[in-house]
């Protein structure tokens, strides 16, 4: 959730913190699990949820739920099993887990009033579920499926055929897939023997691309050889110039001899004359043929990852069909462009997406053919799936004919929630309030039903187009339909990039991702509250340095223009400031090393139609970023200015993948004086360390992408870093664990449990004395 880093969580309970991560810790172990069901092997699955079940154990002991921590250990024992092989996740087991996930998801879900009599009603169901997830490796298959206790406080509704209510930015859960036909399990092992594995594919593809890019900048690299020709050619025919010049004095003279040399130089420089405009002339051909023949590589190395848009929505007809019968609707999905290519890592990331906003046509915009008919609709709804090419871009249309969104509910919504103030939100396009529908959580329904309950939001269709370079925009017209348009680029292997110069550095930004590029008059800039202002269509749009953002310095300021690229949507949308923009290229995206791990606002590397290296640039990345100078007051006006007096405050860096353990410790801290950012893992923990001047880094252990012990190693073999005291903060509490934490340079050791005493802030105090110098 977007409050993670930045916003202020204060005015929530520790229980209501509880709350959230349970919400999304929960739905990781509800899709890990079902993953792991379909692919029994997927490693990443069984790594997000051990971490996911840990996170929850921490949380709950926190808020005192033992019930809690007691069925997240049991999980986390079971997950360690299965990453160790010593345990298979057949759908039998999976049924067990995600009974105890069902009983997780319900407690964080009461109220502290409820608590006690919801265990007393429900613990001999509790006392099965822990007993059955404990011994899930001794019991014989099949285990009988273990039901979801029922929720608290909720009154059974009478039958009734009415189609339920959805709120939006949720969806339905499919119906289980059928079980395999007898045999399946024995041709599994032939059918992985015919097909190579994944990996191998994308590292022949990978090999392939690199190989037939480089290719493709040879033959560009003729060019500059060519132009060096033409510039001999223009030399030489001067040269030639001279000499019949220097011919013609001569032959007034009276010399023979001379007249005879004279005459013999000028003979000789005919053929030479014919020789490079013939052998020029040919060289240019090879160039064009070259260049052909290199680019019809990379086409055809492209279009072994390219699929048939049918292939990945071949399933959605039925889909619609069955979801819209099962909520008494009638509703036909109509696909456009099954023939249309894309790339198939693009495909199985947008399938979710698509199959999201199918879902919500249907359970949203949709209504039952009688009451469709009452106004003048026919009674059969359609849904409208196309795809196309357009400007180089994969084009995604959904519509459909349904009753659309009340523009005037959204807005009732976003002054309730206190999301804006009224007189702003009063003023709001229709544009501007579809956006909220893309927040987390944002919902226009009051509660959550049966078949909602472990669907995504719309929130997770918008990143996850993001996250593919991609864009999402909806419409709708109240009583007329809904309509939402994606654009996404053919395939992640080649991306269309405007590439920029900072401070002597080529860079590359996704063309998708581009707004605008302008040249901005020095005469035109204002300044408002130490930030740099333009006006853009009537928008008072923000200047950044992508120098200081990059940590490349500071910008120059001495042209009359800036050169600006516009970038971001929305309230995040802002002018970046660079040297010089060179132009767009389409590049052949080239992973960067892993030894590296996830560099800050970059997504990977190309090679440049010159052979020069450029890095492109993850835009979402740099938002992130963006709003981190600004949140800390720290953007400078397009040159960078000295900081005016060193702070007075001593400042602490909380690192830790669980937001409860992350505010609580925030709170702590901040009640004592100390100033408090937070990082979300390890390497988020890296990259803010290096960019900030803290007295203490806190960080916890077990973290995605890098732990604890990783960050402390780096930390002390930094020249810049090595003497800033780092605190450990863990539930692993043993002597060995204890002792790999110190080795690795860490000066304080502290266990979780130590929360409810004053024992996290003497251990700082110790190391780092009062808040303030």
């Amino acid at each position: 959730m977007s409050q993670d880093n930045n916003g202020d969580l204060s005015q929530f309970s520790m229980l209501d913190l509880f709350r959230m991560e349970a919400d999304s810790q929960t739905q990781i172990l509800t899709d890990g699990l079902l993953a792991m069901e379909r692919l029994k092997d997927d490693a990443s699955a069984v790594e997000s949820m051990m971490r996911a079940a840990h996170s929850i154990k921490g949380a709950a002991a926190i808020v005192g739920l033992e019930v809690v921590v007691q069925l997240a250990h049991g999980m986390e024992d079971a997950f360690i099993a299965a990453q160790n092989g010593k345990l298979a996740l057949t759908p039998n087991r999976v049924d067990v887990l995600l009974a105890g996930v069902d009983l997780i998801l319900q407690l964080s879900r009461l109220q502290d009033s409820q608590v006690d009599a919801w265990l007393g009603a429900n613990g001999e169901q509790i006392k099965r579920t822990m007993h059955a997830i404990t011994t899930i490796a001794f019991l014989p298959e099949p285990v009988p499926l273990v039901p979801p206790p029922p929720p608290p406080a909720v009154a059974q509704p009478p039958a009734a055929k009415a189609a339920p209510e959805f709120p939006i930015g949720e969806l339905p859960i499919a119906p289980p897939p059928p079980a395999p036909a007898a045999g399946a399990a024995e041709e599994a092992p032939a059918a992985a023997a015919r097909h190579p594995a994944p990996m191998k594919h994308a590292q022949n593809f990978d090999k392939l691309l690199s190989l037939a890019s480089e290719s493709r900048i040879n033959a560009h690299q003729m060019h500059p050889f060519i132009q060096n020709l033409q510039r001999f050619k223009r030399n030489q025919s001067s040269l030639f110039a001279v000499i019949e010049q220097l011919h013609e004095a001569i032959s007034n003279s009276t010399d023979a001899s001379l007249k005879e040399k004279s005459l013999l130089a000028l003979q000789k420089t005919h053929p030479l004359k014919q020789f490079v405009l013939e052998h020029i002339a040919d060289i240019e051909a090879y160039e064009r043929r070259l260049l052909g023949v290199s680019q019809s590589m990379v086409d055809e190395v492209l279009t072994m990852r390219m699929r048939q848009f049918r292939d990945g929505v071949q399933h959605f007809p039925r889909m619609v069909r069955d979801l819209a019968r099962s909520l008494g609707k009638d509703v036909q999905l109509q696909i456009i462009g099954e023939d249309t290519l894309v790339d198939r890592d693009i495909l199985a990331k947008i399938e979710s997406p698509l199959n999201h906003m199918l879902r919500n046509a249907i359970d949203h915009g949709m209504d039952p053919a009688a009451d469709r008919i009452a106004v003048g609709k026919p009674g059969t709804g359609t849904i409208v799936l196309e795809a196309k090419h357009r400007a180089g871009m994969l084009s995604i249309e959904i519509s459909d004919d349904g009753k659309g969104v009340n523009l005037e509910k959204i807005r009732a919504r976003v002054i309730e929630r206190k999301m804006a103030p009224a007189q702003m939100a009063s003023s709001m396009s229709g544009a501007e309030l579809l956006e909220f529908l893309f927040l987390p959580a944002f919902s226009l329904k009051e509660g959550i039903t049966e078949i909602s309950g472990r669907g995504v939001g719309l929130d997770i269709v918008h990143e996850t187009i993001r996250s593919q370079n991609g864009t999402v925009r909806i419409e709708s017209e109240l009583g007329v339909g809904f309509h939402t348009y994606i654009t996404l680029p053919l395939t992640q292997s080649i991306v269309r990039a405007l590439v920029v110069d900072v401070k002597g550095e080529a860079y590359a930004v996704p063309i998708v991702q581009v707004e605008r590029v302008l040249k901005v008059p020095q005469s035109t800039i204002h300044t408002l509250e130490n930030k740099q202002f333009f006006d853009f269509g009537g928008e008072h749009l923000g200047l950044v340095s992508a120098a200081q953002v990059l940590e490349l310095g500071a910008t120059e300021a001495g042209s009359a223009e800036l050169a600006v690229v516009v970038i971001g949507t929305g309230a995040r949308r802002y002018a970046l400031v660079v040297d010089a923009i060179s132009g767009e290229q389409s590049l052949a995206v080239q992973a960067i090393d892993p030894v590296f791990g996830k560099m800050r606002d970059i997504s990977a590397a190309a090679l440049l139609d010159d052979g020069e290296p450029v890095l492109i640039l993850d835009v979402p990345d740099l938002l992130l970023s963006i709003d981190k100078l600004l949140h800390e007051g720290g953007l400078h006006q397009l040159a960078k200015s000295d900081a005016a007096e060193r702070r007075k405050t001593k400042r602490v860096l909380v690192v830790d993948d669980s937001l409860t353990v992350r505010e609580m410790e925030r709170k702590l801290l901040l009640a004592r004086g100390y100033l408090v950012d937070i990082a979300i893992d390890g390497i988020d923990g890296w990259n803010v360390v290096r960019s900030g001047d803290y007295d203490l880094v806190i960080t916890d252990v077990d973290m995605p992408r890098m732990d604890g012990i990783e960050l402390v190693t780096l930390i002390k073999k930094d020249i810049h870093l090595h003497k800033l005291p780092v605190m450990i903060v863990s539930y692993k509490d043993r002597p060995e664990d204890r002792a790999r934490g110190l080795s690795a340079g860490a000066d304080y050791y502290l266990t979780k449990g130590s929360f409810h005493d004053e024992t996290l802030l003497d251990a700082v105090n110790d190391l780092i004395g009062d808040a303030h110098r």
